[in-house]
């Protein structure tokens, strides 16, 4: 048994579940972990200290070498976003030790969260039906692919990036395609998991549902 409220949030991109993960974690006051920015870090590390992305010793030594106290900080850094760090993070995500080091990290903070911290709310592809299969409560959000393609287009002109609807459509579907079919941990929703569908929401009125969600959640009051 575990000591600590973990929730798990899973989903395809420009879902709004990075925005509703860090929102719920501030709200309640549990630590916030996007998972899927765990591989950027480490191929942030790599680049910074000159080794190859697809080093595959290197990669290894530095997701063993991550802890809360260089991965907060790194979650933070604007760097973590640059493309060079994407390309980077796509190659040592496929190194099997990586994903065994960094799936470790994911459950040790889930279950012991940093700053003493009574639960933990962490946010991915694979939360709910991989790293943390036993989370009381289970979200799972999405939304319509063509709403997510306009939310990912306005992020995008926001940075002052050029960016045109038509292909980030089509590469919002190539990447959903490619997170559901993939071997190895695919994007889907735990059996359990509350579907959180929010095309037709705004950010208030997911963080409400989501909230009253996980304070129904049986184990909950306890964690007051």
């Amino acid at each position: 048994m575990t000591s600590s409220f973990i929730v798990a949030i899973d989903g395809p991109a420009a879902s709004g579940k990075g925005t509703l993960a860090r929102r719920l974690a501030a709200t309640l006051g549990f630590a916030h972990l996007d998972t899927g920015a765990l591989y950027r870090a480490v191929g942030l590390t790599l680049l910074r200290t000159g080794h190859a992305p697809d080093d595959a010793v290197a990669a290894t030594a530095a997701a063993q070498g991550l802890d809360a106290a260089t991965v907060l900080p790194l979650m933070n850094d604007p760097a973590l976003r640059q493309d060079a760090v994407a390309v980077a993070a796509s190659k040592v995500s496929v190194v099997p030790e990586v994903r065994a080091a960094l799936l470790d990290f994911q459950r040790n903070f889930a279950n012991h969260p940093p700053g003493g911290a009574k639960g933990a709310v962490l946010d991915g592809r694979d939360v709910g039906t991989v790293v943390c299969p036993d989370a009381p409560a289970k979200l799972y959000v999405t939304a319509d692919v063509e709403v997510r393609a306009r939310r990912r287009l306005s992020e995008l002109r926001n940075t002052g990036a050029e960016a045109i609807y038509e292909a980030v459509l089509e590469d919002m579907k190539v990447r959903d395609a490619r997170d559901s079919q993939r071997a190895v941990a695919p994007l889907k929703p735990a059996v359990d998991a509350f579907l959180l569908d929010t095309s037709m929401m705004d950010a208030e009125q997911a963080f409400v549902a989501a909230t009253d969600f996980i304070r129904s959640r049986p184990a909950f009051p306890g964690f007051l």
